[in-house]
């Protein structure tokens, strides 16, 4: 299957990992060979509750059963995704009351975009250095990484930058911005959190020039934080929330929220302002409402701030310069990409899944379905400290 996968399946570097998956269950992914490996990644954070969840793959085959895609997104109304935005309405705050689904992150944050520009009548759009927010053409315009963007230029016009929790940079959302759009806490850049109540005045100063605030929750978004949402950690209300990954228990799903006001806008002046043939796939959002049900009734996002604990207090050793990060969206941090390289490819040899950052070369990401156990902890962490005790050992011969 390796050489097939190389010949006919387009690759994103030259150097996949390569694993042949058999199948996955819970925490763990197993290869065609039998191995078994215990996963600190989730899919890039996407498997919020692990591999072939009962209550997710349940909601998936009943709907299945019933009916999958009847209409483009938007025209009848379908059980799976009405249920899942009324249900998501309920714990978000009051004036987020209405989400359009979207089949990704990045076309969540395309449709947020331009909602920004529909609702203020503005052109400019403002992000931050190291910031990503997706990869189509609209989301790449907000990328912060010259780097990644360059060979694609020219991409959407009218974009500034500023840095993440610089207050100065603050000053360049005047009146001519239509709206600004941070990561709650930034990804690619290297888990960065939010300091001295940056996201609070960030939400000032918007509210001063009437910009609209955009809030890309893709990656902590749906329990990974302790919360449902990184910004419910940090007292700020957005005007539109970005989500995708986690949101459907593994399934490929995105949305974006803000309030009916504004959402309502899309639908005429002109009509189709923002389209989709597949968002809202009843299969797919039965998989979500079965994922944020199993959230928001049971304990899973509260123990996942018990579990970064956990995490903290294992993962000590010389090697490791700081683990950042909130929740089980963290990333341990080493002196330099070559150790970080050496840590992840020698884990997975000894059955363990990490992964790196977009940006930050020095970053170990960790970020586990929200149920891995306490034990699995201890067992991923002892692979990474005997691995790291390797690598010191021969710098030090």
């Amino acid at each position: 299957m390796i050489k097939d996968f190389y010949k006919y399946q387009a690759q994103t570097t030259p150097h996949p990992l390569g694993m042949e998956v058999a199948h996955a269950k819970g925490s763990y992914i197993y290869d065609t060979a039998g191995k078994a490996y215990l996963d600190f990644v989730a899919g890039v954070s996407a498997a919020s509750l692990g591999h072939q969840h009962p209550r997710v793959n349940r909601a998936i085959i009943e709907q299945l059963g019933k009916y999958s895609h009847v209409m483009v997104y938007g025209e009848y109304a379908q059980h799976p995704a009405t249920e899942f935005c009324k249900l998501l309405a309920q714990y978000m705050p009051e004036k987020l009351s209405k989400t359009y689904l979207t089949n990704s992150g990045t076309e969540a944050t395309e449709g947020a975009l331009k909602l920004a520009r529909r609702v203020t009548g503005r052109s400019q759009l403002i992000s931050c250095h190291n910031a990503y927010h997706g990869n189509t053409m609209g989301s790449m315009s907000v990328m912060g990484f010259e780097e990644r963007k360059q060979v694609f230029r020219p991409l959407v016009p009218d974009v500034d930058f500023i840095t993440f929790n610089n207050e100065d940079d603050l000053q360049k959302i005047t009146t001519k911005t239509a709206g600004i759009i941070l990561e709650t806490i930034q990804g690619g850049a290297g888990f960065i959190r939010p300091h001295n109540d940056f996201l609070k005045k960030v939400r000032q100063r918007c509210d001063e020039v009437g910009a609209l605030m955009i809030l890309d929750e893709i990656q902590p978004g749906f329990g990974r934080t302790g919360k449902l949402f990184g910004f419910q950690n940090y007292d700020v209300v957005p005007d539109v929330v970005v989500m995708g990954k986690g949101m459907g228990g593994g399934m490929p799903v995105g949305a974006f929220t803000a309030s009916p006001e504004m959402m309502d806008l899309l639908c005429h002046d002109p009509k189709l302002g923002h389209i989709t043939t597949f968002g809202g796939h009843p299969v797919i959002a039965a998989a979500c409402l079965a994922t944020l049900q199993e959230l928001v009734e049971t304990d899973i996002m509260a123990r996942a701030l018990e579990k970064e604990k956990l995490f903290r207090e294992l993962l000590i050793h010389p090697l490791i310069t700081e683990v950042r990060g909130e929740g089980l969206m963290l990333a341990a941090m080493t002196e330099s990409a070559e150790i970080t390289n050496r840590v992840i490819l020698q884990c997975q040899d000894k059955g363990l899944i990490l992964f790196w950052l977009l940006f930050e070369g020095k970053a170990i990401r960790i970020t586990p379905p929200l149920t891995i156990s306490d034990n699995e902890i201890r067992e991923g962490c002892g692979i990474i400290l005997e691995v790291m005790d390797i690598i010191l050992n021969e710098a030090e011969q």
